[in-house]
């Protein structure tokens, strides 16, 4: 259930509100947009039809959601949402792009991708200290070592972090050192840390499962969202399919998809998505086209070398060529890099 409060309604009304929707057992949610706030109501929604919340001062209508994923859901919000990362806005006119090895590897070689890829226009470096592996004899990364690595490469570059997190006994130790926390696509459905994630107040960077349907990544959203963090970015990363030429089926049809459904801002995975450095650049640009927010990319110097993902890393100066490109898509739709 939503409730729409009128545009001149003052704080003490909202807070009117609030109050008798606790007082009813349910759990209120509120967002403020840039005209209008209005309170998404979690809990039974019979109890509050019984109520006459149309007249109390401030409110303008009640409506119901009738989309599962309640929050995340464009009903509850019509205006685009914006994750504001430390003064990197996600969602808005400029297209974020973030970049780095899929595995933080050494301190040295971690500040040179990092300037490389903020040369190019990176404002996000991404890089990964615990690393999901399908063999538990692949690397699994450097841990509390690779966050120390990635937290010293940001205050050097002013590149905000964005790392995964795969632990609820973990989250604490990644808030403590990223700007943004990843969870990875086997971890979609893991509950119980979307909950853990839900009550930070850091931003959350929400993957799709690789045989997620759209619904089930909303979903996996919303209880991220209904633990109390709207910081949430959604990233099309590839699904499974018959098609074994690339590692994944880039769905770049989800991007406008989700954006018709949902208020959240979504970026794409070329790199996982295709598992192919030479198809990188062109998906990227479709993702651009499709009204993608951002892309989150795969760099490293010497990728027969890479201790992870080295077939889907591209090197520095072909990242460097690939955002020029880039401008000129981002230009041709409205948006800015």
């Amino acid at each position: 259930m939503i409730i729409v409060l009128k545009k001149d309604a003052t704080e003490a009304q909202i807070k009117h509100v609030v109050e008798k929707v606790k007082v009813l057992g349910l759990r209120p949610m509120i967002s403020k947009g840039i005209e209008r706030t209005i309170i998404g109501v979690i809990g039974e929604e019979e109890i509050l039809r019984s109520q006459p919340l149309e007249i109390f001062p401030g409110v303008e209508k009640v409506m119901p959601v009738l989309a599962p994923y309640k929050l995340v859901s464009r009903e509850f919000k019509k205006e685009d949402s914006i994750v504001d990362v430390s003064g990197v806005k996600i969602g808005g006119k400029k297209i974020v792009v973030m970049a780095g090895p899929c595995s933080v590897e050494s301190m040295p070689l971690l500040l040179k991708i990092a300037a490389s890829v903020k040369k190019s226009g990176a404002s996000v470096l991404r890089g990964g200290a615990f690393k999901p592996r399908t063999s538990p004899y692949a690397f699994q990364g450097l841990g509390q070592e690779g966050l120390v690595y990635l937290k010293e490469v940001s205050k050097k570059t002013g590149l905000k972090i964005v790392t995964e997190v795969m632990d609820t006994r973990d989250v604490p130790l990644v808030a403590k050192y990223a700007d943004i926390l990843q969870v990875g696509a086997r971890n979609i459905q893991n509950f119980n840390l979307l909950k853990e994630l839900g009550m930070l107040k850091k931003p959350v960077l929400l993957k799709r499962g690789m045989m997620s349907t759209i619904k089930e990544w909303l979903m996996s959203a919303e209880y991220i969202l209904s633990n109390g963090n709207f910081d949430v970015i959604l990233c099309e990363r590839g699904i499974r399919t018959f098609e074994d030429f690339t590692r994944f089926t880039l769905d770049l049809s989800a991007v406008p998809v989700v954006k018709s459904l949902s208020h959240l801002p979504v970026i794409v995975d070329p790199s996982h998505g295709t598992g192919k450095w030479g198809l990188i650049e062109p998906m990227s640009k479709a993702a651009i086209a499709a009204g993608a927010d951002g892309l989150i990319i795969e760099v490293h110097p010497n990728p027969e070398d890479a201790k992870s993902d080295g077939l889907q890393s591209l090197l520095p100066e072909n990242f460097a060529k690939m955002m020029t490109e880039l401008k000129k898509v981002a230009k041709a739709v409205g948006r800015e890099i």
